[in-house]
């Protein structure tokens, strides 16, 4: 769940990030949505949800791209927000076979800077999306947090793996997190044709960990 407030979400014009973004606005939420409306997936659909977006008085729109430091840095100081969801990632495992520099700008270095935007202005929390490709070769299904995650067989994989790990190591400087896993269905870049149950695993780093601690699964 997602607390009301100012909120900032990256890549909202993504398939997820565009809904997630509805919502926030549907409850009465301010929404900064951010994306460099990069070309991976089709430019117009993005364009589309935005415009539909744009129709919200509390939505306000940033094209940038959170691997440029300078870029982010302005946009938290200029909306001081309350809470952060961060969806942006470079996707897909086979495209990360041939362009592997795109992964570590954009799921690396673009990732830090927004724990770091987070501590320095402030931010109540941030919930950012892993992906279910950490579980690498793991057959066991579904999926359950308790499964290792120790061996990604892509690099795609391993900067999302890498992600949970930095988010881990900044919840001991008192910036908790939500880690949300989800699978990828029949869409361009999956590895395998479907993943079983659209597995959405939730793991909170943080002092006090909500429930129980169990997989949470969406139909």
């Amino acid at each position: 769940m997602i607390e009301s407030g100012k909120i900032l979400v990256t890549a909202a014009a993504g398939f997820i990030d565009a809904a997630l973004s509805k919502r926030l606005l549907d409850e009465g939420n301010p929404v900064i949505g951010v994306d460099n409306l990069n070309d991976y997936y089709d430019v117009s659909l993005k364009e589309a949800r935005l415009r539909q977006l744009m129709g919200y008085e509390n939505f306000r729109f940033a094209r940038l791209d959170i691997a440029r430091h300078d870029e982010i840095s302005r946009l938290f100081a200029a909306e001081k927000p309350d809470r952060v969801v961060n969806l942006a990632a470079q996707a897909g495992v086979r495209y990360s076979l041939s362009n592997p520099h795109v992964y570590i700008d954009a799921n690396l270095v673009g990732f830090l800077n927004i724990p770091e935007g987070c501590g320095h202005w402030n931010v109540a929390h941030l919930a950012y999306a892993s992906s279910s490709s950490v579980y690498g070769a793991n057959t066991c299904l579904p999926f359950s947090t308790r499964h290792h995650v120790d061996h990604p067989i892509s690099l795609y994989a391993a900067t999302k793996k890498s992600n949970e790990l930095m988010a881990h190591c900044y919840s001991h400087e008192s910036r908790p997190s939500d880690r949300y896993r989800y699978g990828e269905r029949t869409c361009r870049g999956a590895a395998t044709g479907a993943v079983p149950s659209a597995d959405f695993d939730r793991n909170t780093y943080s002092r006090n960990q909500p429930g129980n601690g169990e997989t949470h699964l969406t139909p």
